[in-house]
């Protein structure tokens, strides 16, 4: 997805940061070297004949056992090996298409597969889960550009730059390895996307339901019901029901707010039950919903957040909001119709951080998760 921009940027790019749109890579434009990373590991480097100066990127070198360019450092961890070779895959094989909302708290990114990547550019180090292995970063604004610094491991660092330019519209993604002795670079460059490409379908079909016997099912173009339709689609696709956008958030105008109760290490990193309960409520409130209170009787926002320690003593939260519902459905493999529960809406990330400054991002994530909600169900009854 990215690349290690020069200090000069180029001359056509603007100095205002906008990402937020709909981008495909153009593959010809981009760079696709055969072999790009980080160096031979440092760990591997003993009897190796490694050249630790570097050159040519970090590339491996091959020499004799004992020779003085042999480094010799720090064994790495598990997790360290893992977060190298995930950062490097992203790189290697980057997403086809991007989906940029940006606001001026936060920048989120969200790939072909429907994984969404959430950054503040506010240059604090934040910790995200990478395969099941936390990631540290730091994210800032430069000069119109948006800067992502991973940490992939002591010594070894992952630069991705975005920049816009101007003419032609592109977003230019910059990809920079630092480590000892120099580092490999590539860029790749997104152009704005037609109106008839779309992300994967657990970004643009998200699982839905209602009352109404075949909600929650992708809308389906019965003149050519016959391509790429699943059977169980085709078969009720002449039934009658609404297939508008958000159809099944119409008519909301109350909603309970769920909060599940937290853990001691959550405690010890500052959140509070009772102070995220105020917060969802007050912010539906806000918006003109009235508000029922630990109720999930009905529609309701349910809120989970799970919080763990690490050994540095930064704290490290997964976060969800839920826009949860009941309703019977008539199931393929059922005769009987039956109470299920479903969800509408979902939003969640994962962030980290010092215990004295956790709480008050986790409160602001799932703050601007409930806003979004807010709006979605807004948008659908206009």
């Amino acid at each position: 997805m990215v690349v290690g921009i020069s200090l000069s940027a180029p001359a056509q790019a603007q100095d205002k940061s906008d990402f937020a749109g709909r981008w495909t890579i153009n593959r010809e434009l981009s760079q696709f070297p055969p072999e790009i990373g980080f160096g031979l590991s440092w760990t591997s480097a003993r009897g190796s004949g490694v050249d630790s100066t570097g050159g040519g990127g970090g590339r491996r070198r091959s020499g004799s056992a004992g020779g003085a360019g042999v480094f010799t450092g720090r064994p790495e961890s598990e997790d360290d090996v893992k977060r190298v070779q995930q950062l490097t895959a992203e790189v290697r094989n980057p997403s086809a298409h991007l989906m940029i909302v940006e606001t001026p708290a936060a920048v989120t990114f969200t790939d072909d597969q429907g994984q969404s990547r959430t950054f503040h550019p506010d240059g604090k180090e934040e910790v995200i889960q990478l395969d099941g292995v936390p990631v540290g970063l730091t994210a800032k604004r430069e000069a119109g550009r948006l800067v992502v610094l991973y940490k992939a491991e002591q010594g070894r660092e992952l630069r991705y730059t975005y920049s816009r330019a101007a003419s032609p519209p592109q977003l230019l993604v910059d990809v920079q390895f630092i480590e000892r002795g120099g580092g490999d670079g590539v860029r790749r460059i997104y152009e704005p996307a037609s109106a008839s490409e779309t992300l994967a379908p657990a970004t643009t079909a998200p699982s839905r339901a209602t009352a109404t016997p075949g909600a929650g099912l992708p809308a389906v173009n019965t003149s050519d019901s016959s391509k790429g339709v699943p059977a169980s689609v085709d078969r009720i696709s002449a039934q009658t029901f609404n297939q508008q956008p958000d159809a099944e958030l119409k008519g909301l105008t109350k909603l309970g707010v769920v909060v599940e109760d937290l853990s001691p290490q959550a405690a010890a990193c500052g959140l509070n039950q009772g102070t995220l309960e105020t917060a969802v409520s007050k912010r539906l409130s806000d918006a003109g919903f009235k508000v029922i209170r630990n109720s999930d009787e009905d529609t309701y926002v349910y809120v989970n957040v799970i919080t763990s320690s690490l050994s540095n003593g930064l704290c490290v939260s997964r976060y969800d909001a839920f826009l949860y519902t009941h309703t019977t459905a008539r199931l393929s493999y059922q005769e009987t119709p039956v109470l299920v529960q479903v969800s509408l809406l979902h939003k969640g990330g994962i962030g980290g951080g010092s215990a004295a400054a956790h709480a008050a991002e986790v409160l602001r994530s799932v703050q601007e998760y409930v806003d979004q909600f807010a709006t979605r169900i807004r948008d659908a009854n206009k």
